[in-house]
């Protein structure tokens, strides 16, 4: 019985009708085993003293050297708060900002109007965070900035340089992600929404339940997978900072390190100066560890409250 499921498995796996499926599966496994996998043998760089000359295989075995570069510093409190309160804030904004907005735009009766809406959230995604730098320089620009223009036109001070205010920064950078990030969960959300069935809103309307008391009872709950989902995957990236973000939009301002440094940007300009290759490597696997670590505590967490919401 055993062998002829056996071979009932094998031949199936080998149908002939199969083969155009594998082979438009081939491009993207190749490029899943070229670029993800294949180089996860690059790793044992985090625990070697990396000499280019030597290569991989010559280089000299250090242990757990290159990670007391994260830890010894007096500099890796500062990172590393930075980093998971940033990853923080950018999570519980972007998930109320984007339900909101879906909410909203389910509401509008006029489709050009929230294609229009939808379109006009989207662009900024696509931006890089290189033009997202430009655009926040036009505004705080010493010299020509449109926020030191309007102080001067109304008699102040207009040649502030925001880029050595650290305090404007923490909220700037949380809006900045937000105004960039949001549109793109908003299309995921609305996806949900246009998938929910009218019966449950025309019942909500005969019982006399106001919008609110749609949104509440209906809207929301049906978006509870997509939201654990969407949390759970954000929490595998909580301890890694978006670099272009970080670096690009703070201009890499010295002064504004206590409040703008994450642990990318701090172990990039680290490289930078000191060319240890095998610090880099040991940062980055530290990241994706605890990352993949997060990410099953927070998948066991949402299991205990909610298993039907649950990864896996």
């Amino acid at each position: 019985m055993k062998e002829n499921v056996g071979k009932t498995g094998k031949r199936r796996l080998l149908r002939r009708t199969d083969i155009p499926l594998y082979i438009m599966a081939a491009p993207a496994v190749i490029v899943l085993l070229v670029f993800c996998y294949l180089p996860m043998a690059g790793l044992i760089m985090a625990f070697q003293d990396y000499n280019v000359v030597k290569g991989i295989l010559g280089s000299e075995l250090v242990g757990l050297k290159n990670f007391e570069f994260l830890f010894s510093t007096t500099d890796a409190f500062v990172i590393t708060r930075n980093t998971v309160l940033y990853n923080l804030a950018f999570i519980v904004v972007n998930l109320i900002l984007s339900v909101a907005l879906a909410l909203m735009l389910s509401e509008l009766r006029s489709r050009r109007m929230a294609k229009t809406f939808q379109t006009i959230y989207m662009v900024p995604y696509f931006l890089s965070w290189a033009v997202v730098a430009i655009l926040v320089s036009a505004f705080l620009d010493r010299a020509n900035g449109f926020v030191n223009q309007m102080i001067r036109s109304g008699g102040g001070d207009g040649l502030i340089n925001w880029y050595q205010r650290p305090e404007i920064w923490p909220f700037l950078l949380v809006f900045v992600n937000a105004w960039k990030g949001i549109g793109y969960q908003t299309v995921l959300y609305l996806a949900v929404i246009s998938g929910i069935s009218g019966d449950y809103y025309e019942a909500a309307t005969l019982d006399g339940a106001s919008r609110f008391q749609q949104a509440r009872y209906i809207t929301i709950p049906h978006l509870r997978y997509i939201i654990s989902i969407s949390l759970i995957m954000s929490m595998g990236s909580i301890f890694r900072g978006d670099f272009g973000l970080f670096y690009n939009v703070t201009n890499n301002s010295g002064a504004l390190y206590p409040v703008t440094d994450v642990i990318d940007t701090y172990i990039y300009r680290g490289l930078m100066s000191m060319s240890n290759i095998g610090m880099s490597t040991a940062a980055g696997l530290y990241q994706s560890v605890v990352g993949f670590v997060l990410v099953l505590a927070a998948n066991k967490v949402v299991t205990k409250i909610d298993p039907d919401s649950a990864m896996f």
